[in-house]
């Protein structure tokens, strides 16, 4: 199965540019973000020394895990927010789905359907321990004993836990080393961190229903001669669904020509060769061109 993001148009130039965002969890929109309730009776919360695993798989059956129904005075999230706070300082995680042409994710992250879609493949060593999220119906409780022993690192995929609301999303993760990443803003409270990401990671991008002209024909120009694809995501005629209107295959526009539709013309309609030409009649006298070019 693939790997997919979505995201802005300016935040796809950059990844077709071969860089990629590693986001610290304080910044992501879920508070409860890599916070359980811990059981930590008599534990000075200011002296947690804490090693995490940033690729190790969960351990089974997981250590320090409490049942749903536990309840104790010294339950609260209070020491996993501590946790957090200096994982901020620490780690990076990029957050992918396996979700492909979700409305609501094309709405909440990919600019309301302005944006795109990248396909990632998902066996490239950049993805080594990738890490999917469990969706649960109630916030875990741990006791605090399973992330103190010194026997042997805490794999930071036993933290990635979130309420059922976001299944939707089909999450998966990877996360490493800030260390291991490149500054490139230094933000008061989230500096902006980047690893580099080969080209060859890139499978296709789809480009949104509503995404403007002129952006759709500057990532053309951006990935006319890779081996990525590139498709228009175009509302169907049916149901609550798209039609992929392929532009361009999986390989360089010198090997093979793109593909020109009604709904793609526009793309191509400047060019001063016979491609523009095929596209401008296609624009003028094509009967579904009008129809499907007015975007909804």
């Amino acid at each position: 199965m693939d790997l997919h993001k979505y995201i802005s148009i300016d935040t796809l130039k950059k990844i077709i540019g071969g860089s990629i965002r590693f986001t610290q969890p304080g910044a992501f929109n879920d508070p409860f973000e890599l916070v359980p309730e811990l059981h930590s009776p008599g534990t000075d919360s200011t002296n947690l020394n804490i090693n995490f695993d940033l690729q190790a798989p969960r351990r089974n059956p997981p250590i320090g895990e409490l049942p749903d129904d536990f309840r104790s005075e010294f339950c609260s999230d209070f020491n996993s927010r501590k946790i957090v706070q200096e994982l901020n300082k620490s780690v990076g995680i990029l957050c992918l789905t396996q979700t492909y042409n979700s409305l609501l994710m094309w709405s909440h992250y990919a600019d309301e359907y302005r944006g795109a879609i990248v396909t990632f493949n998902k066996e490239h060593e950049f993805f080594k321990g990738l890490i999917e999220i469990d969706y649960r119906e109630n916030r875990p409780k741990k006791d605090i004993s399973a992330y103190l022993s010194d026997a042997e690192p805490v794999p930071i995929s036993e933290l990635c836990i979130k309420p059922k609301d976001w299944q939707y999303e089909s999450e998966v993760r990877v996360i490493r080393s800030l260390n291991d990443c490149k500054k490139v803003v230094d933000d008061e409270n989230y500096p902006i961190y980047v690893k580099d990401i080969p080209n060859e990671c890139i499978k296709s991008v789809t480009l949104g229903e509503r995404t403007p002209v002129a952006q759709q024909r500057e990532i053309f120009d951006l990935i006319k001669e890779t081996n990525v694809s590139l498709f228009l995501s175009a509302v169907a005629n049916w149901h609550y669904q798209f039609r992929d209107e392929l532009i361009k295959y999986n390989l360089p526009m010198s090997e093979i020509s793109p593909v020109i539709s009604p709904r793609t013309a526009h793309i191509f309609s400047e060019w001063d060769n016979d491609l523009g030409e095929s596209a401008r009649w296609m624009l003028k006298n094509h009967k579904y061109s009008e129809i499907v070019n007015e975007t909804l």
